[in-house]
């Protein structure tokens, strides 16, 4: 039988461009660039799901090595992506609004070959619930509470 985790965030906000979000009893705050009016005291959104995305591969990365036995000495993740920002800001409306890629670039500092190493992140990124997110729809609704 399947064993379901349900996750809940909540987040409040604007001030100014301030978003302050609670996790559990974790606090984070979500914020823009001074560039784009913010007092850039946070991640952006966009950066969030980077953050995820990178920390997922490495959490998943400690799970897989530790079922195959593998000393683990590290895992360094680079994410990046490109996005069509007139989207978000409403002056293009012929494209989708999400980004047009990821790219996670990915060190692991382990004794294996470049082969197994490769092996090891598919089967890393097969399990990773945020990299399955990303990569396939799921549904969202968003409703008024």
């Amino acid at each position: 039988m399947a064993t379901i985790k349900t996750v809940k965030v909540t987040a409040t906000g604007p001030d100014g461009w301030l978003i302050t979000t609670h996790a559990g009893k974790h606090t984070a705050l979500v914020d823009q660039p001074e560039a784009l009016g913010g007092k850039d005291e946070g991640p952006s959104p966009l950066d969030y799901v980077f953050i995820a995305l990178a920390s997922c591969l490495i959490t998943i990365g400690k799970i897989v090595a530790g079922q195959r036995k593998i000393e683990l000495r590290g895992m360094e993740v680079e994410v990046t992506g490109d996005l069509n920002l007139e989207v978000l800001r409403g002056q293009e409306k012929n494209e989708r609004a999400g980004f047009k890629n990821f790219v996670a670039t990915v060190k692991v500092d382990a004794d294996m070959t470049d082969e197994e190493k490769t092996a090891f992140l598919e089967e890393v990124d097969r399990r990773c619930p945020v990299s399955d997110n990303l990569a396939h729809t799921t549904p969202i609704e968003v409703k008024l509470a």
